[in-house]
């Protein structure tokens, strides 16, 4: 980019007033330039030409970026290092790296929740008032649940953006329970597909309990929410392992859903769960009696895979970034790690809705309009597409098995904003406060992001802007695309997502250049041999009129 840049410097324009390529490409680093100059004047409050690296610290904070989010560790790590407590430009341009979007981001507000602070109060708010409802009582008819303090309350919010806050008792662990079936289905259907995991466990709520002695008229479990669903799940997940095996693979799932949240296995709580599991064990056989089970299937391996995914232990710190990686469309927002497909996502927000909480779904459905699963150790998970996940503790039940307090936070937060599934249709959903961005961002916006993004090769960021409608192919006013810009910086990871996104892999400029052309300027050899491999591909699967090389 700097010998480019030099040479731009000396180019001229054409006879006809038109600039020279290398005219542009200094354009575009002049812009680049002066985007960083503008995020560090945000700091530079005294113009001096020096920060103090703590308030980079406190923005993130405040924004709601923990510093120990996985995206930013080697900004953070770097910023550290810094001997002073003031960094100049240069320094501050260099350590910021391919978090450059993020930081923009935040800057200009354009995190999914801008004023997230005060969104954090008023979540604050909510949750004391539900803290004086002590009805309901804990699940003893599992000795080691009914041995959990009652008193216990935590709450956690994490945003698609990765903008966490928790509060209360949020870094205790407990055990997921039913809270663990979501997750399970979504494997069973990675690895079969919806039709083949739908021969064997419908998708019809119940209006029954979580634990009826009970299928449907095909003599299929009612739904994967329900104990018998969630057991047929888990029969249909790597059968050709060890029980070991089949557990660390559900335990790597909730890792990376979470973000490599605490993960712990609750052995006294499998015991206890094993030994009184009666009624688990009545629905096992009456499925093996009516032929349901997977060829092959050992019940009483399935059982105790079942039971110990049960056992799995987390704290609602984690367990709200499960819930965001959902609401994300399988992609966790603290790591970028895609770990479910969206059409999985879609399948089982859709289940959550209709089944997610016990014979309470319907009402749930109806009054809070969210997707949503419970489990009888006290917590609720609860998600808002492309918005945020929650995560709520409480032990105390309700008759039907559901987080007394958890059920009137969800209540509360409806009430209070509009994230009911159908308050964009109500004409007077606008008394409820909307916490969001604007959704609809204009396309030019769009693209001017995404181009930022894709020069900087901030992966993580073209992704989230190309799944939330940018379009990979457009360009700005010197019809530069992102493609354009990725290539000419040589940023490979970028390039070759890009090209799985775009139409046209060989977009022209108004200089007559296409991607090709500037990594070959650039001199960027494995972005020259990935888009050469990949013109090729598509000569062949698409004829040469498509592409102009």
């Amino acid at each position: 980019m700097k010998t480019r840049a030099v040479d731009a410097r000396a180019s001229k324009k054409s006879g006809n007033g038109v600039e020279e390529p290398s005219q542009a490409v200094d354009h575009i680093f002049d812009g680049v330039n002066r985007e960083y100059q503008e995020m560090f004047s945000v700091f530079d409050s005294d113009s001096d030409g020096l920060i103090d690296k703590h308030e980079i610290f406190d923005l993130l904070e405040k924004s709601g970026i923990l510093l120990n989010d996985a995206r930013i560790q080697q900004t953070v790590e770097a910023i550290r290092k810094f001997s002073s407590p003031k960094i100049n430009f240069s320094d501050f341009k260099a350590t910021i790296g391919e978090n450059s979007s993020l930081f923009k981001n935040i800057i200009q507000q354009r995190l999914i929740i801008p004023e997230f602070q005060t969104f954090c109060e008023e979540i604050r708010e909510i949750f004391e008032t539900v803290r004086s409802n002590r009805s309901g009582k804990v699940a003893d008819y599992i000795p080691e649940l009914g041995r959990i303090d009652p008193e216990k309350y935590a709450l956690s919010v994490t945003t698609v953006s990765g903008q966490r806050y928790a509060i209360g008792d949020s870094q205790t662990p407990f055990c997921l329970q039913s809270t663990s079936k979501p997750i399970t289905y979504c494997l069973a259907l990675e690895e079969h597909g919806r039709e083949k995991v739908h021969e064997h466990v419908g998708r019809e709520p119940s209006g029954r309990g979580f634990n009826e002695l009970s299928l449907n008229h095909k003599d299929l479990p009612h739904n994967p929410m329900i104990n018998s669903g969630g057991i047929m799940s888990c029969s249909l997940i790597r059968s050709d392992l060890n029980l070991a095996d089949r557990f660390d693979y559900i335990l790597q799932a909730w890792s990376k859903l979470s973000g490599n949240a605490r993960l712990n296995f609750n052995n006294p709580v499998y015991l206890s769960e094993r030994e009184t599991a009666d009624r688990n064990f009545a629905l096992g056989y009456f499925m093996r009696e009516k032929k349901t089970f997977p060829a092959g299937s050992d019940l009483l391996q399935t059982l105790d895979f079942y039971f110990q995914c049960c056992s799995i232990e987390i704290d609602v710190e984690g367990l709200s970034v499960v819930a965001a990686s959902l609401a994300n469309g399988g992609v966790c927002p603290i790591s970028g790690e895609k770990v479910f497909s969206s059409t999985t996502v879609q399948n089982c927000l859709s289940l959550m809705g209709s089944c997610g909480m016990y014979d309470f779904s319907g009402e749930f459905a109806f009054s809070i309009g969210l997707p949503a699963k419970s489990g009888v150790s006290g917590a609720v998970m609860v998600v808002i597409p492309n918005v945020m996940g929650f995560a709520i503790w409480s032990p105390r039940l309700d008759a039907q098995g559901n987080s007394v307090r958890g059920i009137e936070f969800c209540q509360h937060l409806v009430e209070q904003y509009n994230f009911h599934i159908y308050d964009s249709i109500v004409v007077d959903s606008s008394k409820k406060k909307d916490p969001r961005l604007k959704k609809n961002a204009s396309k030019i916006e769009a693209v001017v992001q995404l181009c930022w993004a894709a020069s900087q090769g901030d992966l993580f960021e073209v992704q989230n802007l190309i799944s939330n409608g940018a379009n990979p192919d457009g360009a700005d006013y010197d019809g530069r695309t992102p493609l354009h810009l990725a290539a000419s910086e040589g940023h490979e990871a970028v390039v070759l997502y890009l090209t799985s996104k775009c139409r046209n892999i060989s977009p022209v400029d108004r200089w007559g250049g296409t991607p090709l052309s500037d990594a070959k300027k650039s001199g960027k050899l494995q972005v020259i041999r990935f888009l050469e491999e990949a013109s090729l591909a598509h000569l062949a699967g698409n004829g040469a009129s498509a592409l102009q090389i």
